[in-house]
């Protein structure tokens, strides 16, 4: 038995690997692994890790139109427009209200909550001195938050919407196989019984 397994171990370390035998065979060294869907909608904490990345920036001491710029590289494509339109004007010396207002360009109510807060919160900073990257933090957190009282009331509603089909699946089958051989054991042992 040990010398199997000895023998088996050599084979295994001489032996070439994976890459090696596909190499041989003629077909391709790359493996094509299947890319995996899209998930249906945008991804809900994509928002919450930009503030994030947002937040880090302004508190490792950048300056506001750099960790704009430098965040709106790895956002969702609503957030980087506004992100990269804020850094621009920033750089530019615009006034901060301005810089932190909604794009013209954009439709009226095309931008989501989190961003429309996000806005507030540089513009209210922006003019009253307070930190901006604390509440871009809080406002991060807010937006997980949102997030995963969005994915609980999915899968609540999954719950109830997968309920109705299992009982109607199930109920019959409880009835035929768990009562009605009851009732009929009561009702053969009643007639023989001799009581009706």
């Amino acid at each position: 038995m040990s010398t199997a397994v000895v023998l088996l171990a050599m084979a295994l370390w001489i032996g070439p690997g994976p890459l090696a035998v596909r190499v041989r065979a003629g077909a391709s060294a790359r493996v094509n692994r299947p890319r995996p869907e899209p998930s249906h909608g945008p991804d809900p904490l994509a928002v919450a890790s930009s503030l994030d990345v947002l937040a880090v920036c302004l508190t490792a001491g950048m300056a506001v139109s750099t960790a704009a710029a430098a965040t709106a590289a790895s956002s969702p494509p609503k957030l980087a427009r506004v992100l990269r339109r804020t850094a621009e004007l920033l750089a530019l010396g615009a006034d901060p209200a301005v810089a932190w207002s909604t794009p013209p360009d954009l439709p009226a109510g095309s931008v989501d909550a989190q961003t429309d807060a996000l806005l507030r919160l540089a513009r209210r900073s922006a003019s009253s001195g307070s930190a901006l990257a604390d509440g871009v933090a809080d406002l991060a957190d807010q937006s997980r938050d949102a997030a995963a009282h969005a994915a609980t009331a999915a899968a609540e509603r999954a719950g109830v919407l997968i309920a109705g089909p299992l009982g109607l699946c199930f109920l019959p089958a409880f009835v035929c196989l768990g009562i009605v051989p009851v009732v009929a054991g009561l009702a053969a042992g009643v007639l023989q019984s001799g009581l009706l």
